[in-house]
C-alpha cells in the first residue's frame, strides 16, 4: 500500500505579510518556547547577556523557557506596530511558522493557518523539499522541549 502524497506535494505559496496575527496568542499556540540558542541570539541582538535577557524577558514552566506573556495583552512583547521588532533574532518557533508539523495537514492548514494568516497563498512557491526541511527544523527544535 502506497502512502498518499502530502497536500503540499506541489508546494505552497507563503510570504509573511507582516500582519502580526501570528504574534498574538492563539490558545494552545500561545507560548513562544526558547532554546538556549534562541536566548543567545536574542541577547546578542539586544546587546545584553543571555542571563540578563532570560531574567528580563523569559519565564520557566515545567523546565522550559518561554517568552513572558502579559495576561492582559496576548500579543508578543516584541510586536511593535504590527511588526516584529526583533525579526532578525526571532526564535526558531517563529522562523519556522507556518510550517509546523501539527498544522501540516489540509484541515489544520485551512482552519488554523490560512484563516488568520494573510501570507498563505502569497509570495514565492515553497517547494515540498523546502517545506519538509522547515517542518523537520521545527520538529527537532520542539524535541528540545520534550514535546
Amino acid at each position: 500500500m502506497s502512502k498518499a502524497a502530502p497536500f503540499y506535494e506541489k508546494g505552497l505559496r507563503f510570504q509573511c505579510q507582516g500582519s502580526g496575527n501570528c504574534c498574538t496568542s492563539h490558545g494552545e499556540f500561545g507560548f513562544v518556547f526558547l532554546t538556549i540558542d534562541d536566548r543567545r541570539r536574542f541577547a546578542k541582538h539586544l546587546k545584553t547577556s543571555t542571563a540578563v535577557f532570560t531574567r528580563k524577558y523569559c519565564d520557566l514552566k515545567d523546565g522550559v523557557w518561554h517568552l513572558k506573556e502579559d495576561p492582559k495583552n496576548p500579543d508578543c512583547m516584541f510586536l511593535k506596530n504590527k511588526r516584529c521588532s526583533v525579526y532578525e533574532a526571532r526564535p526558531t518557533q517563529c522562523r519556522t511558522w507556518p510550517f509546523w508539523p501539527e498544522v501540516m495537514n489540509p484541515k489544520s492548514w485551512t482552519k488554523e493557518v490560512a484563516s488568520f494568516c494573510p501570507g498563505v497563498g502569497k509570495g514565492p512557491l515553497r517547494s515540498k523539499a523546502e517545506i519538509e526541511t522547515t517542518i523537520l527544523e521545527d520538529f527537532e527544535n520542539s524535541k528540545k522541549f520534550g514535546s
